[in-house]
């Protein structure tokens, strides 16, 4: 009898902590999806907003033109990714944003996009304002110094998964084996 009692409360008090936690997501977020608002210009210099991550599945990746490997690689890859998927990945879109907006032009971003992919958008704009979108998407990104006053930057290297209504869907890790990622545009495709 006691046990049932206690079984009880223990299932009362986890059902009161998620109603707890699903109320302040929805109050905190307010309904919109994944990330914060944001105004920033695509790689034709037309602005863009947070609402071109609705309405299809997204694959987001934060780099920079001036990458070693990380961006071109993960980039390369993404675009074969595509091919092979197909029709079936007709209606991925996939943006590629700069964290390093002070030398990523929109006619930077234009030149080194055009050159890898037609269906990657990338994405720059004021400094401060990348920095606020990336932040809100969990993005971590750092100003490293190199000789001769160049710079480098530090960032995080997953390619962020979104789902038709803007809401995170997954993650594909850098350096993740191809069938996997390949399973998982599927699955992203898939739910729409």
């Amino acid at each position: 009898m006691m046990r049932s009692i206690l079984v009880g409360i223990l299932v009362l008090m986890a059902a009161g902590i998620g109603w707890l936690t699903f109320d302040w997501y929805q109050a905190r977020h307010g309904g919109q999806a994944f990330g914060a608002p944001f105004t920033l210009v695509d790689q034709k210099n037309q602005p863009i907003t947070e609402a071109a991550f609705r309405g299809h599945p997204s694959a987001v990746f934060f780099g920079f033109t001036h990458c070693p490997e990380v961006c071109p690689t993960t980039l390369f890859e993404l675009d074969g990714w595509l091919k092979q998927l197909g029709d079936e990945g007709k209606d991925i879109k996939v943006y590629f944003i700069s964290v390093d907006p002070e030398r990523d032009t929109p006619q930077a971003m234009d030149s080194y996009v055009s050159n890898v992919s037609d269906r990657i958008t990338g994405i720059t704009g004021e400094p401060d304002k990348v920095a606020a979108m990336a932040k809100s998407f969990g993005i971590y990104s750092k100003k490293v110094p190199l000789e001769g006053g160049d710079y480098t930057m530090d960032h995080t290297a997953s390619v962020l998964l979104l789902d038709n209504a803007g809401d995170f869907f997954g993650t594909i890790a850098y350096g993740e084996n191809s069938s996997a990622a390949l399973a998982k545009l599927k699955r992203l495709a898939a739910k729409g």
